[in-house]
């Protein structure tokens, strides 16, 4: 604790309740207290009860997103679950700690056998895991496209350093003739690369650190842990300073040696244009400019792969509508509402309360089946089969309206009516998958389930007599997704809410606009009914926001940008280096289209010309950049959320290409079929 301290076994006793005490998260504190240090041994009001505040959270502490917290009180309950945190021992690893642990959950199983599976096998995972798990392909990819993105620069800089070197061919050949040795060209050119290298790190530090604010904000919302401290990391900024610096050196080591070896009586005589060593200088050109474009096409593939994938997803069969949805919490607090009737009458009144706004189209009630994560996945039994390990399905506990709510549609048999829903009826409706999955043949209405779940022994969870018995089902609704946008839909029961009501439920309101400006009037509707009543609305309440946040969406929706950004990049990179090498080769050759137009050879002839010159290196580099496309197609795959690359995609992506290829040779080459011929002539 940043202030005061944190709990400890005497404020939990075992068999007694918890003292009355809490502690502070460090924002929360901020927020409501200003800061203030003298908060330690203060009360705070919670639901009509007085805590003693014990202590602050440091800023960086913010478990499970909490504002406070406080002891928690052990139920005993065979139906409440709980996570258990465990800390390590330094260098214990979590398989051996594991294998440690499992002995005691084995007696455990002994003494409650319906408490543990037949079969089962304990694992223990560092806190880190999931965050690693969902974004680590996220961060390999970004790793790659970096990668990609450096080896295209570090081309272009041996482009344009080959091209500035070769323009000085007449220079070196001057400082050779007047007794510069090789290493002392060398060394100028070098230190040239070098100044060149550090004010690009210096610019890519300055850059690095004002944009890391921007790219903070746009991570994915739940990709890291509330601890997690996002900083320039000394060490890593410093192996990309050396990097910069390293490839700034060998890039224009290259050059450097073929410019420091100059035929001097070649050079003097000659034109100070010649270009360098020739057949092989070209060559040379050649081969970077494929390099650059077969590595710009990759990069341009998978960012296809990524921006497709995320369209997709965007375009997604849901099964339902979240237009203008909002999801109002609303948690029961302890010892109220603790009989059946009361606990269902007090639901519905506050459903067809909210009802009665001019802007509200319809309220539904949804225990625990707001999408896109709806349900708990638990086992059951079907009459007259035999029940598998895998035989489980999605149970959720909502009203009729729930389904009017959403739209999503009846497909076969009805829905219950009100006094089905007043009484809490046994009866339950299925989806198209459940139907599909167990009963293929379609006779599903009329068969009764048996779900384990609904034995109940929760003091804080009020239910129908016999609702742990079998349940009949009455109809079938159309699939929604109901376990994330990227997982096939799962076999559904939907039950009436009032079967098993738990100590919190959700009221879905769909609005004529947007559900944000009607938050104040639904408020003022629950306060009307009970003054205590909180609502709770995580985030905005609105199910397209949370639809929007889901990791793999707000994944594919990063990975779409930057990948999008570092394509643009590399377009820019190679369209500049195409430009610098056609530039140079129609400086060169300045004299030589003198002398053709001289003879009558027409404009369009001397297009032809450098058009052609640059055709090679753009379709050499093009078919390679497909090779490796089509090598690396199940990779990109892999790696990329619902990404493909397909061959329209593939196609289309060589299309930019050699549309931004042309643009790129189309400035040195207008310029070179209006040159004076005089002019040319007189160049040299």
């Amino acid at each position: 604790a940043m202030l005061g301290r944190y709990f400890l076994p005497a404020d939990d006793p075992d068999g007694q309740d918890p003292q009355p005490v809490i502690v502070l998260n460090y924002k929360f504190w901020k927020r409501h207290y200003n800061g203030d240090h003298s908060i330690v041994g203060k009360t705070i009001q919670l639901v009509h009860k007085t805590y003693t505040v014990i202590g602050v959270m440091p800023p960086h502490f913010g478990f499970m997103g909490a504002d406070v917290y406080m002891p928690l009180k052990l139920s005993g309950s065979a139906t409440e679950q709980y996570g258990t945190f465990i800390k390590l021992k330094p260098r214990v690893k979590p398989d051996a700690a594991a294998a440690e642990i499992e002995p005691y959950f084995r007696e455990f199983a002994k003494q409650t056998t319906d408490h543990f599976p037949e079969t089962y096998k304990l694992r223990i995972d560092n806190l880190s895991y999931s965050v690693l798990h969902s974004i680590s392909k996220t961060l390999y990819l970004l790793f790659g496209a970096v990668g990609l993105l450096l080896a295209i620069g570090c081309a272009n800089v041996s482009i344009l350093l080959l091209a500035r070197g070769t323009a000085r061919q007449h220079e070196f050949a001057v400082r050779s003739a007047v007794g510069a040795s090789a290493v002392r060209i060398i060394r100028q050119l070098l230190t040239e690369s070098l100044i060149l290298a550090l004010t690009g790190a210096t610019l890519g530090v300055l850059l690095a650190y004002g944009s890391l604010g921007f790219i903070v904000a746009r991570l994915p919302e739940s990709s890291f842990p509330n601890e997690a401290d996002f900083h320039i990391h000394v060490p890593v900024l410093l192996f990309s300073v050396g990097l910069a610096i390293l490839t700034g050196i060998l890039f224009g080591l290259f050059p450097a040696l073929q410019s420091a070896r100059p035929e001097i009586s070649q050079v003097m005589q000659s034109s100070s244009r010649k270009v360098l060593g020739g057949v092989r200088g070209k060559q040379l050109h050649r081969a970077l400019i494929a390099g650059q474009i077969a590595l710009t096409l990759l990069l341009l593939t998978a960012a296809g792969a990524a921006i497709q994938g995320f369209v997709r997803m965007l375009h997604v069969n849901l099964g339902y509508d979240p237009h203008n949805i909002m999801s109002v919490g609303i948690p029961v607090h302890e010892n109220t509402f603790t009989t059946w009737t009361e606990r269902a009458n007090y639901f519905t009144r506050l459903r067809d309360q909210i009802a009665t706004l001019p802007d509200v189209i319809s309220t539904g009630i949804s225990t625990n089946a707001t999408p896109p994560d709806s349900g708990w996945n638990q086992a059951f039994e079907l009459e007259g089969k035999t029940a598998t390990d895998d035989q489980k399905a999605s149970i959720n506990f909502v009203d009729s309206r729930y389904f009017t709510t959403l739209g999503i549609p009846l497909k076969a048999g009805r829905l219950w009516d009100q006094t089905e829903l007043g009484r809490g009826a046994l009866l339950v409706v299925v989806n198209e998958s459940f139907v599909k999955h167990y009963y293929p043949t379609g006779d599903v209405l009329g068969r009764s389930v048996e779900i384990p779940l609904l034995k109940n022994d929760n003091p804080q969870t009020v239910a129908v007599a016999g609702s742990n018995g079998w349940l009949q089902i009455i109809g079938v609704t159309g699939d929604a997704l109901d376990d994330g946008l990227d997982k096939p839909v799962k076999p559904a029961i939907y039950l009436p809410y009032t079967v098993n009501m738990w100590p919190w439920t959700q009221i879905l309101v769909r609005s004529r606009v947007d559900p944000r400006t009607i938050t104040h009037s639904v408020k003022q509707k629950i306060v009307a009914i009970n003054p205590d009543q909180q609502a709770e609305m995580w985030e905005d309440g609105l199910l397209e926001s949370w639809i929007h946040n889901q990791p793999v969406f707000a994944r594919g929706r990063l990975v779409s940008i930057l990948f999008a950004t570092f394509s643009a990049l590399a377009l820019i990179l190679a369209a500049v280096g195409l430009y610098s090498v056609v530039s140079y080769s129609v400086a060169q050759r300045t004299n030589e289209f003198g002398i053709r137009m001289a003879l009558g050879a027409p404009s369009r002839h001397l297009l032809g010309i450098v058009f052609a010159s640059a055709a090679i290196s753009v379709g050499i580099g093009i078919a390679a950049g497909l090779g490796l496309s089509f090598a690396l197609s199940r990779l990109i795959a892999r790696w990329v959320e619902n990404g493909s690359a397909s061959p329209l995609m593939l196609s289309a992506v060589s299309l930019l290409l050699l549309g931004v290829a042309a643009l790129a040779c189309l400035l040195p080459a207008r310029r070179a079929s209006t040159v004076d011929p005089m002019t040319a002539l007189r160049c040299e």
